[in-house]
């Protein structure tokens, strides 16, 4: 049942993982285009920068949850990488719990009245030509930490199906080459 379970929240943090993707080339054509305007026709948008520095904070947001599913988070492997697959499991699982979940579940409470304080007041942006909504870009970090947790779930399931031996531990595709 728990090896179901994470199949089907590996998928939905895949399809997130490659909206994500999409995400990036959007922002990478904006930021191109951006640069196109200021250098060849010297006009330059306010509101295309912001959508800039919005698509990059979703991206990083929602990327950390699929870094964490796929083991591309940063972690101390000098010790790490000596211990058996058991130890590993473990660690993971209490470092997840301790560590990440509450740190998560932090932001998600503080971000709520950040959120909120932005929607209520109609805040939009200082400069002119600015976006408006601002709670947009503000309520993502409320969802994106909600995913984070709901990979943080999976990545907890994923190391208890390993000390069951159903599967393998995860390895970063960097490390294998």
């Amino acid at each position: 049942m728990l090896l179901s379970i994470e199949k089907w929240m590996d998928k939905i943090i895949d399809a997130v993982g490659y909206v994500t993707g999409v995400l990036l080339i959007v922002m990478i054509l904006n930021v191109a285009f951006d640069v196109m305007m200021r250098y060849v026709f010297h006009n330059s948008s306010i509101g295309m920068q912001e959508v800039e520095w919005h698509l990059f904070a979703v991206i990083i947001l929602y990327g950390t949850g699929y870094a964490l599913r796929h083991n591309a988070h940063v972690r101390v492997d000098f010790v790490y990488d000596r211990l058996s697959e058991r130890k590993k499991a473990w660690i993971n699982i209490v470092g997840t719990i301790l560590f990440l979940l509450p740190l998560a579940l932090l932001v998600i409470n503080g971000s709520y009245e950040f959120v909120m304080d932005a929607y209520t007041t109609h805040e939009i942006s200082e400069d002119p030509g600015g976006l408006h909504y601002r709670w947009l870009i503000k309520v993502q970090i409320t969802i994106a930490f909600i995913f984070l947790v709901f990979a943080a779930i999976n990545y907890i399931i994923h190391h208890i199906n390993v000390l069951r031996g159903l599967e393998p531990i995860l390895v970063d595709e960097e490390e294998m080459i």
